[in-house]
């Protein structure tokens, strides 16, 4: 079981002060959470690409890179990069690049993304959202495959027979299917083979069993064995000494976030009431004291089949050691119950 941290790297007002720092020093805090990641032991860290004022990692790879350099064992992905609206080919070499820098510990979670701003910064047209995806996730695929390309599609020009490089230190690099839980994007993954990565922000958990199940199925019948698969789950939460202090830390932030895209995507307010809602077992928010959230995602282990969890944190912008501090006790006190319970689970079903 791994768990790890997604971050956003947002630069939101303060909901206290109103403050906002800027994008150079966010980025400078989220390498030096990475790094504390690493040193306690969590297994994965992701930044996710968005073009807003209010996100400060437009380029993720980049971020990633300057973490690679001061960090030993923990595996930095992207979460997500928006493949849709970017070059498969560069997306390529920069996160082989990467791969490079930290010795084999690069991964790609390719998405289509929830955000847009992307497609006409790029110049692409949003009718084309999800044809966009398939043929440059094809593209990605085969530049996982083969170091001579010789490629021909729609939306870029073609490769004629060209070598892709740098060659990464895995083989393959790999290529994560980043998902909101719909069924043709989960049923995808589980066709083409490859470990699933599925954003739960909402609603139940349990909800989602039904998808894993989908998941293992479509990659069943298409002649992969599930065994060697791997389910991940994102969702927003936070660490700290007590569940009263971690609510009432995390909350302000959270609503002012969510607040705002309610406000762009038509949501109904972000109350106090739903986040508490959020916060029991079968909730989607992982909010409390190590020993709550542990169970929470032990809770989510069994009941779904998630075998990576990655605690999305901040959401919104919170003072810098308060990350900080949630980052510990994740790698410090939360994984440990995880691993040592999930551990004695499956030794117990092995001996059925």
């Amino acid at each position: 079981m791994e768990i790890g941290i997604t971050t956003f790297v947002e630069t939101t007002p303060d909901p206290h002060t109103r403050e906002v720092i800027s994008h150079a020093e966010r980025i400078q805090n989220v390498i030096e959470e990475i790094v504390l990641a690493d040193k306690v032991g969590l297994d994965v860290f992701g930044v996710g690409e968005h073009h807003r004022k209010d996100y400060a990692a437009s380029a993720p790879a980049v971020i990633l890179a300057a973490a690679a350099a001061r960090t030993k064992n923990i595996r930095l992905t992207s979460a997500v990069t928006v493949l849709s609206s970017d070059d498969p080919v560069r997306v390529y070499q920069q996160f082989a690049t990467v791969d490079a820098i930290s010795n084999g510990r690069a991964e790609i979670m390719a998405g289509r993304g929830s955000f847009i701003e992307s497609f006409p910064l790029f110049g692409y047209d949003l009718k084309d959202y999800d044809e966009l995806f398939e043929e440059k996730l094809a593209l990605l695929l085969e530049l996982q495959k083969s170091e001579m390309i010789n490629w021909q599609g729609k939306h870029r020009p073609s490769i004629p027979n060209r070598g892709i490089y740098p060659r990464p230190v895995q083989d393959p690099l790999p290529v994560w299917i980043a998902s909101g839980g719909t069924p043709e994007s989960v049923a995808r993954a589980g066709i083409l083979g490859l470990p699933l990565v599925l954003a739960i922000i909402g609603g139940s958990p349990l909800q989602f069993a039904p998808l894993v199940d989908l998941y293992y199925r479509a990659a069943k019948q298409s002649g992969h064995n599930p065994s060697k698969l791997t389910v991940a789950s994102h969702s927003h939460g936070f660490v700290a000494e007590t569940t009263d202090i971690a609510a009432d830390k995390f909350y302000p932030s959270t609503a002012q976030a969510m607040n705002v895209l309610g406000r762009e995507r038509g949501w109904p307010p972000y109350t106090r009431e739903s986040f508490d809602n959020a916060r029991t077992l079968e909730g989607a928010l992982y909010v409390g004291d190590a020993q709550t959230v542990a169970e929470k995602i032990i809770f989510l282990r069994k009941n779904v089949g998630v075998t990576r969890f990655m605690l999305h944190v901040p959401v919104g912008s919170m003072p810098h050691e308060d990350v900080m501090k949630a980052i510990e006790l994740l790698g410090k006190e939360v994984a440990p119950i995880v691993r040592d319970e999930v551990a004695k689970w499956e030794a117990a079903e092995s001996n059925e």
